[in-house]
């Protein structure tokens, strides 16, 4: 991992856990040319899901912030895993897909995921300044709060 990138997380008092294995039949990254496809990453924090249930109801804006953060971490972790512990490879995250599950009529999905893209644009600079999506769903896959996946550009 470059020595910048490694300084920031430092001072954000983040070290990345281990990637998480695939929880079904799929892979938890493609390479396709110059681009990392990461899977969808989940709040797992201590090897558990560590927000869990329906933003807007049980769970509040700061907390499900706090869930796309934690999904950024696992993003950082795959990728991290994905180019061999060299995320100086990343020369541009392209984009991130932010997945809610919202309670009817929550209607601040930007704002969740925006816990995501700042921790993202934190550690990368400025490849982490990247497109992206924030949508509502009625749920998520064991009960996740938030699920994040993510497309980078990286140097081959």
């Amino acid at each position: 991992m470059s020595d910048t990138i490694d300084s920031r997380l430092q001072a954000l008092g983040i070290t990345l856990p281990e990637a998480a294995a695939p929880a079904a039949n799929y892979v938890p990254y493609v390479i396709s040319g110059n681009l990392l496809y990461l899977s969808g990453q989940l709040p797992i924090e201590g090897g558990k899901i560590a927000v869990t249930g329906l933003v807007g109801a049980d769970v509040m804006l700061e907390e499900a912030q706090r869930a796309a953060e934690l999904c950024a971490i696992n993003i950082l972790a795959q990728a991290n895993a994905a180019l061999a512990g060299d995320l100086s490879r990343i020369t541009r995250v392209i984009k991130l897909n932010g997945f809610v599950a919202s309670a009817p009529g929550f209607v601040e999905q930007h704002l969740v995921i925006n816990g995501a893209s700042n921790l993202i644009a934190k550690v990368l600079g400025e490849a982490g300044k990247h497109a992206r999506a924030a949508v509502g769903m009625a749920s998520l896959p064991l009960n996740a709060a938030v699920e994040i996946d993510a497309i980078l550009e990286i140097k081959l």
